[in-house]
């Protein structure tokens, strides 16, 4: 049969480094996900601190729509206004 080691003495050699090896890594694993939970972490803080972010899908609809209608009702009163020329009032002499 064939052996991938020449004694029982130089497997547990090589037993023990790939241990240490993977142990290694495992510490560097936990540290990775230590950093990537405190990230998620603090993700779910700043969503949880947006505004709206406990209305519905539905309630930030109607308020989008909200909005929207008073960008365009503004938009209107801005160009009735322009075309008043109340703004080009001469300097008295």
């Amino acid at each position: 049969p064939c052996t991938l080691y020449s004694s029982s003495a130089d497997f547990e050699d090589r037993c023990c480094f790939f241990k240490l090896f993977l142990d290694k890594d495992n510490q560097d694993v936990h540290a990775e996900l230590a950093k990537l939970k405190a990230k998620i972490q603090e993700a779910r803080e700043q969503i949880s601190n947006m505004p709206g972010i406990d209305s519905s899908p539905l309630e930030q609809q109607q308020q989008l729509t909200t909005l929207r209608e008073q960008v365009r009702t503004k938009n209107q009163l801005l160009q009735k206004y322009k075309g008043l020329c109340m703004f080009d009032v001469p300097k008295p002499s």
